[in-house]
């Protein structure tokens, strides 16, 4: 009988090796390499050639035949969770959804099982709570639907023989650390383990049609736990954004065979579990400080949702040799290159001055738009002026100082004029493709930062209103 064969696999990449090394031949990451177990061939000596012919043409089908019924997603009653998962959920698909400890994933689920079991019935796997525990927190959330059905269970292969038996409409897997296939002589939450039992429920959804939840957890890296090939198998991952000392939880899209990954959904932590939060800029500007300076307001997409978030800069005098720069929310590399691009320019000099950045609400500034305002934050916190806090401005500046184009600049307007914004700072060359005058606010385009820091000192009280 053939032995099963261990080798350490890379997280990350995939790469096997017979010995351990603290970083990755191929693809250079340090601590990824795992123990996993190689299962022996089932087939004979000679490699393939024992192995019984199966012709497959009978099953072959033409595209154009095959139809899409019109009830082919299921509503989940969270409408925040169907707007990230491209309009709700996909019969025979698999969903991965990962995040830290305590941020909501579970929790999530059973909230939206109340609306599910209304017409269809579900099946909560947990190998991690007893059923006990899973109706106390159902309980505290106010799910009393009648069909739930509770399964307690960590052995991947019966659970799926029980699916196939008992037919749910929705399954929901919590959480695939916890499941093993006892014939696999590894620990659950291994490498083999996790790969494994992934593999049995997703023939399972795609064979029966039923889509499948799974929750994972994450490792210290904040990335889902387990080898990589988990989100190759998988239709869609979606993964829990926020600090756990907030109230606001960001749900994202890594990946989604049937939607966009840009959509992000938010949710607010409240004592009867995930609320959603149908107005998140609303949100984020809620607590904005007033006569303050080092503030601003700019606009993000997420997918096709516009959203005001606020940026906070402040530059105070340096106690060190070398001024400290700290950025949360936006990348440091990109604060430190605008920073440069306004002591070249425009002569602002902050080489004795610490700068702190932050975007409020734990929201992460990923394109490019929010330059215009983190320069602006800059430059107030330098003079110490407040910035109207009527104004937004976005756009993207070069390294020449030049304000260059943002796409969709219409929808972003118009998210800015809806929360009572009277002026916005934009790149001139955007406003080419859109009409100003259907806008009650104004709207200024500038090429460059002097054209920008014009209009901006424009807005400055004068000394004698101060």
């Amino acid at each position: 009988m053939a032995k099963s064969k261990m080798v350490y696999r890379c997280t990350e990449c995939g790469f096997e090796t017979s010995k351990w090394n603290g970083r990755c031949p191929s693809c250079g990451t340090w601590n990824s390499l795992e123990e996993d177990i190689l299962m022996p061939s089932p087939v004979g000596r000679a490699g393939g050639a024992s192995r019984k012919k199966t012709d497959l043409s009978d099953r072959i089908q033409e595209l154009n035949s095959i139809t899409t019924d019109d009830d082919v997603r299921y509503h989940t009653g969270c409408g925040e969770l169907d707007r990230v998962l491209g309009g709700g959920l996909v019969k025979g698909s698999i969903v991965l959804i990962g995040g830290e400890p305590g941020i909501g994933k579970s929790t999530l689920l059973l909230q939206i099982c109340q609306y599910l079991g209304e017409e269809h019935s579900v099946l909560y796997v947990s190998g991690e709570e007893s059923a006990r525990q899973i109706k106390l927190r159902a309980k505290r959330l106010g799910v009393d639907t009648e069909s739930l059905y509770l399964l307690t269970a960590t052995d991947a292969q019966s659970i799926c023989d029980t699916i196939v038996s008992c037919e749910p409409d929705i399954v929901i897997i919590d959480s695939i650390q916890t499941m093993q296939i006892p014939e696999i002589a590894s620990s659950p939450g291994s490498l083999t383990q996790v790969r494994e039992c992934t593999n049995l429920f997703m023939q399972t959804a795609k064979t029966q049609e039923i889509p499948i939840f799974i929750v994972g957890h994450v490792n210290k890296e904040g990335t889902i736990a387990g080898p990589k090939v988990i989100e190759h198998i998988v239709d869609t991952v979606l993964h829990f954004e926020g600090e756990r000392h907030l109230s606001y939880r960001l749900l994202r899209a890594i990946k989604n065979r049937f939607g966009s990954t840009n959509e992000v959904g938010v949710f607010e932590m409240v004592s009867k579990g995930l609320q959603e939060v149908p107005n998140p800029s609303a949100m984020l500007l809620s607590e904005r400080p007033l006569d303050v300076s080092g503030t601003c307001v700019t606009c993000v997409l997420e997918g096709t949702r516009p959203i005001l978030a606020e940026v906070q800069v402040l530059a105070t005098k340096s106690g060190f040799a070398s001024p400290r720069r700290t950025s949360n929310g936006i990348d440091y590399s990109r604060m430190t290159i605008i920073i440069a691009i306004l002591e070249k320019h425009l002569g602002f000099l902050f080489n004795t001055l610490d700068v702190y950045l932050n975007v409020v609400g734990g929201f992460q500034l990923r394109e490019p738009s929010g330059d215009l305002a983190v320069a602006m934050c800059l430059y107030s916190s330098l003079v110490d002026r407040p910035i109207n806090p009527r104004l937004a401005a976005f756009g993207e500046i070069g390294l020449g100082g030049e304000i260059r184009s943002v796409s969709y600049l219409q929808q972003r307007l118009r998210e800015a004029e809806r929360l009572g914004f009277e002026l916005c700072i934009v790149p001139k060359h955007s406003l080419e493709k859109i009409d100003t005058s259907i806008f009650r606010m104004k709207v200024v385009g500038v090429t460059t930062l002097k054209q920008a820091f014009a209009v901006l000192n424009k807005t400055f009280p004068s000394k004698t209103e101060e």
